[in-house]
């Protein structure tokens, strides 16, 4: 096989970041439009990203986070991205670099990416969520899970 000198499997994931960066910006501009919601998940270990010292401790290799309701201040920039978010009652200030991103996803419009993590430079993009995985039996030293995503749907009056 050939030498790829035009290093496609690189442009393709600046082209897919470009998607999620387009994506924010358009909310940052606009608000929030329609059921259109975010799940972003990021690696918190990456440089440049600013989160507080309390959420490292928590989440140490990957966090995700929701942008939905409630959320302020979202700043885009043309490598990293910045929002406020309430943790714990406390308005904390979150700058992400769009290379720190694992995932992304609109489950509004059943849309997500994933992107490999380093030193791999091929994203995957997907069409559509994946299927949940089944749930792991939790060992007996396991006080409890590291995070768990609940969505506010099922808490709304129809």
């Amino acid at each position: 096989m050939a030498q790829d000198l035009f290093q496609y499997d690189k442009m393709v994931e600046r082209a897919l970041r470009g998607v999620v960066r387009d994506a924010l910006a358009r909310v940052a501009q606009e608000g929030p439009r329609g059921a259109h919601h975010f799940y972003i998940g990021f690696a918190t270990g990456m440089p440049g990203v600013v989160i507080p010292d309390s959420l490292r401790e928590r989440f140490p290799e990957e966090m995700t986070i929701v942008l939905q309701h409630q959320f302020w201040d979202l700043e885009i920039g043309e490598e990293s991205f910045s929002v406020s978010l309430s943790f714990q009652k406390q308005l904390e200030r979150l700058t992400i670099p769009f290379a720190a991103i694992r995932s992304f996803a609109d489950p509004s419009v059943n849309f997500a990416l994933e992107f490999a993590e380093p030193p791999a430079a091929e994203p995957k993009a997907v069409g559509s969520l994946p299927a949940p995985k089944p749930a792991a039996e939790p060992s007996p030293d396991q006080d409890r899970p590291a995070a768990e995503i609940v969505t506010l749907d099922s808490f709304r009056k129809r």
